[in-house]
């Protein structure tokens, strides 16, 4: 049956809601989205995909319609996340899989790449404004570094504004030749998910945690070099959140990396859908996947 199917599956005490489109038995695209979205930023993307491939966008741990019970405790860390989607993986018995990588999805699915122990099962990485370089981050960071290195709730105050609708719509129109174009029920839905009763500070508590993704740059770096995966960079050229030099720094560790911009900002697949889709099917089937 064709079309995009919504699931919900239990893995590492967290009811995982996820969207998946294609057949069973074609190769695997795992979609990892960003903040402050979810699996919805994948709506279209996914059926473009289903015809050649099997899609699947999982909401993470704090995002989208993924619940995570009180009683879990759940500590809110990429390290966890990348845990999370670790045993998502392993409960839908996902052997191969390209990854798909943006924003929070870069570092949930690098570390599961590398930090899980599992880089044989990547087959390509397409990174669409997934950074993994510190030249690849804008001064959109300067606050969120100021309450890296002072985490007063003082300094975390000050970045409450990130969780605010007006962030939100910014974070999609920002770069934007035709901001219009944006569907407001993205910018809308993100900002609903968001207001939740205790939402709010699991996002800040992720803000601060995402030093540790800096961290891991090198490790990042060292997968990169050690098992040289095909990887597409496909990015927004006008993204303030992830520059441009983020995309070009791929080259530095992987020399046959692709990287192609779109005149777009940080979600630059709302605008520029099917540029994006062209440039994502050549690149897997350039690479036999």
């Amino acid at each position: 049956m064709s079309g995009t199917h919504i699931h919900t599956i239990e893995v590492d005490g967290v009811e995982v809601f996820y969207r998946e489109a294609g057949n069973l038995h074609a190769p695997v695209v795992l979609l990892l989205h960003g903040f402050p979205s979810s699996s919805f930023q994948y709506r279209n993307l996914l059926t473009k995909l289903e015809g050649k491939y099997r899609a699947i966008a999982p909401d993470l741990p704090g995002f989208g319609f993924t619940k995570v019970p009180d009683a879990r405790k759940y500590q809110y860390s990429f390290e966890n996340i990348a845990k999370t989607i670790e045993a998502f993986v392993d409960a839908l018995s996902l052997q191969k899989y390209a990854i798909y990588i943006f924003d929070y999805g870069a570092p949930t699915g690098l570390r599961h790449g590398l930090a899980l122990s599992r880089p044989s099962a990547i087959t390509a990485i397409i990174s669409q404004n997934g950074n993994a370089f510190e030249v690849g981050l804008g001064e959109f960071w300067n606050g969120i570094r100021t309450y890296w290195n002072d985490p007063t709730p003082a300094n975390r105050e000050s970045l409450t504004w990130l969780t605010k609708f007006k962030a939100t719509k910014y974070q999609y129109e920002a770069g934007e030749p035709h901001p219009e174009s944006i569907p407001p029920e993205t910018y809308h839905l993100d900002q609903a998910l968001m207001d939740r009763p205790g939402n709010a500070d699991i996002q800040l508590d992720l803000q601060l945690n995402y030093q540790t993704n800096v961290a891991l740059y090198p490790s990042f770096h060292e997968y990169f070099r050690r098992y040289q995966p095909p990887l597409l960079a496909i990015w927004g050229k006008n993204d303030g959140i992830f520059v441009p030099a983020g995309a070009e720094a791929f080259k530095t560790v992987l020399p046959k990396a692709e990287v192609h911009f779109v005149d777009g900002g940080h979600f630059a697949l709302e605008n520029h859908l099917d540029e994006i889709t062209d440039r994502i099917m050549g690149f897997l089937e350039s690479n036999g996947v």
